[in-house]
């Protein structure tokens, strides 16, 4: 018998509420984000590969429009 029970992980980035990422919903992509600003990966997501794609434009979008930093330096 195995020590650790199997528990359902559930995704983060993508559930029922959530379909669509907006590159405007800064508090939310910042949560993608490490601490030095580079965007987490899939696995540490949760994310599917489509998600993934979707929350890496978001975050590039935003990035563009200033609403989130390029680098630490401001986070």
């Amino acid at each position: 018998m195995s020590q650790f029970a199997h528990t359902e992980n559930r995704p983060r980035a993508t559930s029922e509420h959530t379909q669509f990422v907006d590159y405007k919903a800064v508090e939310e992509l910042r949560r993608m984000l490490t601490p030095n600003g580079k965007i987490l990966s899939r696995k540490r997501l949760g994310a599917s590969a489509r998600a993934q794609r979707n929350i890496a434009r978001a975050i590039k979008r935003a990035r563009f429009m200033a609403l989130l930093p390029y680098t630490s330096a401001t986070l």
